[in-house]
């Protein structure tokens, strides 16, 4: 992995370990590098490999939550983070919460204690939260963190009631990038999946979060024809996927 131009892309020099340094890192993170899914609909495979998915981000692209949680986990420790990676669960409003590997969640340790490290939540963290049950608001959002009821000894992330999802479990078992390979593949190929049937480009600042479904920028071509069983597109407010 290139971390200098991993840095570059994200407007920032190398700095020693830090609460400050990490929240500036995936601050700009956030707001520099998209969460998005177009190479599903350019009908480009991608891995869950984080060397891959970070050679993408530096090239300017994006990903989901397995690309830009994985990449960003090799920059953290090329930086000197003690980083885990834990297999985590995103569900909607009105299911059942479960440790379903449609996401991957980081923490890391500093002397300041435990953080959940949370690229990938599409329009949630702005900055990391503090692995300590409460509520956390960021700008005018407001997040809660508290025990797990699916996932021993793991933890239950409560999105603002505006989100376009409605919580977020994972475990504290360190996982290996292996154990998100098949809901890769389901996610990336499945007709049920949502970031098949709408390519979503959710996006968090300190002060909004917008997030769009079958949306087309002004001037955008698509590359390659859409696969045949795939419906219309249609415009939307709210992200339509149901992972992270």
């Amino acid at each position: 992995m290139d971390i200098s131009a991993y840095l570059r892309r994200l407007g920032l020099e190398a700095a020693p370990p830090s609460l400050d340094q990490l929240k500036a890192l995936h601050v700009a993170h956030i707001e520099r590098v998209p969460y998005e899914a177009l190479e599903i609909w350019l009908d480009r495979p991608t891995t869950v490999d984080p060397a891959e998915s970070a050679a993408r981000i530096v090239r300017g692209r994006g990903g989901y939550c397995y690309h830009l949680n994985g990449a960003f986990s090799l920059l953290l420790e090329a930086l000197g983070y003690q980083v885990t990676r834990h297999v985590g669960g995103v569900h909607m409003r009105g299911a059942e919460p479960a440790i379903s590997a449609n996401h991957l969640v980081l923490t890391v340790r500093l002397p300041e204690g435990d953080w959940m490290v949370d690229l990938g939540l599409g329009d949630a963290l702005h900055e990391p939260l503090p692995l300590v049950e409460g509520r956390y608001r960021q700008g005018p959002f407001e997040y809660g963190l508290r025990p797990s009821t699916v996932a021993p000894g793991g933890w239950h992330f409560d999105h603002d009631p505006r989100g376009s999802f409605a919580g977020m479990d994972f475990g504290m078992e360190p996982a290996p990038m292996s154990a998100f390979e098949q809901m890769h593949r389901h996610l990336t190929t499945s007709p049920e999946s949502g970031f098949v049937r709408w390519p979503p480009w959710p996006a968090a600042t300190p002060r909004a979060s917008t997030s769009c479904a079958g949306c087309r920028s002004p001037g955008w071509r698509p590359t390659a024809a859409p696969r045949p069983w795939r419906p219309r597109p249609t415009t939307s407010r709210r992200s339509r996927t149901s992972s992270g």
